[in-house]
């Protein structure tokens, strides 16, 4: 039996650019492919407009040049953002910041596992104390990534404490990175981005954060973002890592994402994998967008 292949913005581009000519029908296709795989209304309208724009002045009815246009416009928008991860200092601090539900814990347990692939050592901190299945999550996924976890001495423990004892055993033992879990209820509520600001003030006490990594759920699409908001408003959010980015179906989320937010992507989850972690390169993921086109 073949393989189910799901729906990709390249395979759908596909057909449109091995057409004899561009017409408008090829830009009534584009246009859809675009939507579909969550541009959005307003970039999609853009990218379209500024394709035709090229298409005039070069003078160009191939389609092969409508491809090579496309990738070039995605990347330059993307690569608008610096993509970098501020890790340089030591021991470099990560707060994981996000809605329940979007992948916060596993995205930790991923990113460590993507630190020691780099050969770095690794401690992460279990300051989501108010849901014990959080806390045992985080534990399966540090013992994958083979690293060191800091868990709360109790229930309900302030997570402020566990996340300066995270960064004190990083410090006394040399461990290069920290990474904080952090709660991610109640997202609207003014008491948890207290919390989380006190988490913040508490660890700088030690030594400066270097990131604040907001998780967002590429399937959620616009509404994700909604979701994150109060989080970008009030957590200090440096960055943000896209989870269940299945192949290039919901890849345009990607850049419109970044320009509605303002924030750069810095890693990218595309699987369930403990290795299915990466940063994030506009050029590569430009090409990966329309690999199948």
């Amino acid at each position: 039996m073949a393989e189910r292949r799901s729906w990709s913005l390249g395979s759908a581009l596909r057909g449109m650019f091995t057409r004899a000519t561009i017409d408008e029908t090829t830009w009534e296709d584009l246009e859809d492919a675009l939507l579909t795989a969550d541009f959005g209304p307003t970039i999609t309208d853009e990218v379209v407009e500024a394709l035709r724009d090229q298409v005039a002045h070069h003078q160009t009815t191939d389609p092969r040049d409508l491809r090579r246009m496309l990738s070039e416009i995605i990347e330059e928008r993307l690569a608008k953002f610096d993509t970098t991860l501020n890790l340089s200092a030591r021991p470099a601090v990560t707060l994981m910041v996000g809605v329940n539900g979007v992948g916060k814990t596993t995205t930790i347990g991923k990113f460590a596992r993507f630190l020691r692939n780099f050969n770095r050592t690794v401690v992460v901190g279990a300051a989501d104390t108010f849901r014990a299945a959080a806390v045992e999550q985080l534990d399966t996924w540090a013992m994958r990534a083979d690293v060191r976890i800091v868990r709360p001495q109790q229930y309900g423990q302030d997570p402020a404490s566990v996340a300066y004892q995270t960064v004190e055993v990083a410090m006394r033992e040399g461990i290069e990175m920290v990474i904080i879990d952090t709660a991610g209820r109640l997202q609207t509520k003014s008491g948890l981005m207290d919390e989380l600001g006190k988490v913040h003030r508490v660890v700088e006490k030690l030594t400066p954060v270097s990131e604040v990594l907001l998780v967002l759920d590429a399937t959620t699409g616009q509404n994700g973002v909604q979701q994150a908001e109060a989080f970008i408003e009030y957590a200090g959010v440096t960055g943000l890592v896209v989870t269940k980015l299945d192949g290039s179906a919901k890849g345009g989320f990607v850049l419109a994402v970044q320009e509605r937010t303002g924030l750069p992507i810095k890693l990218i989850g595309t699987g369930e994998g403990i290795n299915d972690l990466t940063g994030f390169t506009p050029h590569v993921f430009a090409e990966q967008l329309l690999a199948d086109a």
